[in-house]
């Protein structure tokens, strides 16, 4: 199996997808604006205390206040607070560490014991804000690298439970144990079986430097909140998690992300920098690589997979419902349990893919095809566990109730993704009657003057349906070709698969969208 990354950084948003045999497998919208990403710490100040819940309110900056429950504090956090006050208090000089023990805190313990209002904390987003809900926080900082997850405060080595050779972890350990800084335990992911002591330790003196600087700029924040660490781009954040060996390539639209991703891999992969390339085609990035078609026909609530059948996927506030249905495939002339089993095969295929592409948390039921034999059903429990194995999202999958439902739990620690495959007319914005289509070329020909001659830009691109670019570019004497004799060749014209039938965008020779769009102009 081989993977590639495609990253379409725009103006306003960076969409990531992973493919895996051609096959999108995840799709990642962010936008440039967002700032609550999680890894990111603040150094806050506590707002509320709230005892009944055993948790307090903490102000990050976020329209909804961030919420920090008591067992997030961390059974070091006496150790943590009286470092943290020396730290705020003391603006020139780091606190050195206290290796003086300190009481560990008890699980049943009260939050307003250990906080008070207005404290001041450094606490990391392990949440980001969910629907009507804030961040999630935690005072148990860390640090996470590709082989390694540095955490202040602790002691303690842990390898993964994934490394299963005795020696190969004692190894692990022995070298963790001599490089680690004071005051600080380290867990070893699994990708760190087999590498080199001196991989492990440069990276971590990074991680170690990436907590000094946190420190730093903890000391001289001049108000709270404060953000003093930012997590990797969600780009690098995607290739510290999932790089492999197997990827053939990593494709980058963006200058500017293109060499900070070259920069990581040359750091924990050099090997493997080739694979990282700048893409310059005139295409969209995304239809280029077929990846458009893929996003609009696997999201959306109706999903069909081989043989006709379908799922219908539904999100409430409380939980995802996944409806498995047969549709109008033709049954063969086995009996009704074959059919049964093989479209319920089918379907567990389908919706582990959707759970990594959609980014699907909290709780899922799914509703199979009702099977009468414990075989069959044992057979499908064990296709859909084989096939969550290539999920990295911690997720706990039970067998089929007597209702033929299976119960799904997975992590979730930001929003479902969403794309809208159905939208309103961009034409006529759902009033049903637009302007005659043959006028279409008329108006975006006015679009073009009113660029050249009225704002003055010479130099831009035009994106439209494909279907209109193929008719601008139809014939030996094409409108294009017009276009070029009467307004020069800085006008180019690209085919867009985004886009609806008479819809059009221009973009300067900087990428930053030129808004030419008037309500008006189509009512």
């Amino acid at each position: 199996m081989t993977s590639e990354l495609y990253i379409d950084v725009q103006p306003k948003k960076i969409s990531i997808a992973l493919t895996e045999d051609k096959r999108l497998m995840e799709y990642q919208e962010e936008s440039q604006e967002a700032s609550f990403q999680v890894g990111n710490i603040y150094l806050a100040k506590v707002k509320k205390l709230m005892p009944g819940l055993n948790s307090c309110f903490i102000n990050v900056g976020y329209d909804k206040d961030a919420f920090l429950h008591y067992l997030d504090l961390g059974p070091q956090f006496n150790a943590y607070s009286k470092y943290i006050k020396r730290l705020v208090n003391d603006r020139k000089n780091l606190p050195s560490p206290d290796n003086k023990e300190m009481p560990v805190c008890p699980k049943d313990g009260a939050i307003q014991h250990y906080l008070q209002q207005g404290q001041e904390l450094l606490v990391q987003v392990i949440k980001e804000p969910i629907s009507t809900k804030g961040p999630r926080l935690s005072c148990e900082l860390s640090f996470a690298g590709r082989f390694l997850v540095l955490i202040p405060f602790q002691e303690k080595v842990n390898v993964s439970a994934k490394i299963k050779n005795s020696t190969e972890r004692a190894r692990l350990k022995q070298v963790i144990e001599s490089i680690k800084p004071k005051n600080c335990g380290v867990i070893v992911r699994t990708v760190a079986e087999g590498k080199k002591a001196s991989e492990l330790d440069n990276e971590m003196k990074i991680l170690t430097q990436r907590w000094i600087d946190t420190q730093t700029r903890a000391q001289k924040a001049k108000s709270t909140p404060a953000l003093v660490y930012e997590e990797s781009s969600r780009a690098v954040g995607m290739l510290r998690d999932l790089f492999n060996p197997s990827y053939e390539g990593i494709y980058v639209n963006n200058e500017n992300v293109f060499h900070e991703i070259k920069d990581y891999v040359s750091l924990i992969a050099p090997e493997r920098i080739d694979c990282v390339k700048m893409y310059r085609g005139s295409l969209p990035i995304f239809d280029n690589f077929d990846i458009t078609r893929q996003i609009k026909s696997g999201f959306g609530t109706t999903v069909t997979y081989k043989g006709g059948a379908y799922l219908i996927i539904e999100h409430t506030e409380a939980l995802h419902v996944i409806d498995v249905n047969s549709g109008n495939r033709t049954k063969k002339e086995d009996s009704q349990e074959a059919n049964a089993l093989e479209v319920n095969l089918g379907a567990a295929d389908e919706i582990a893919r959707q759970l990594r592409l959609r980014d699907m948390g909290g709780i899922i039921i799914v509703d199979f095809i009702d099977m009468k034999q414990a075989e069959s059903k044992q057979v499908l429990y064990e296709r859909m566990v084989e096939n969550m194995k290539k999920d990295r999202t911690r997720h706990n999958i039970l067998p089929l109730s007597k209702f033929g439902l299976m119960q799904i739990t997975r992590q979730r620690v930001r929003p479902a993704t969403e794309v809208k495959v159905e939208e309103v007319c961009p034409t006529c914005h759902g009033t049903g009657s637009i302007k005659s289509s043959l006028l279409f070329t008329k108006v975006l020909e006015g679009k073009i003057q009113m660029l050249q001659n009225t704002i003055g830009i010479k130099n831009f691109t035009m994106h439209v349906h494909p279907y209109v670019y193929a008719y601008i570019c139809q014939g030996m004497c094409s409108l294009k070709m017009k276009w070029h004799w009467k307004y020069g060749l800085g006008v180019k014209i690209i085919p867009s698969q985004k886009l609806g039938m008479l819809q059009y965008e221009f973009y300067d020779t900087n990428g930053q969208e030129i808004d030419l769009k008037e309500e008006i102009e189509i009512r």
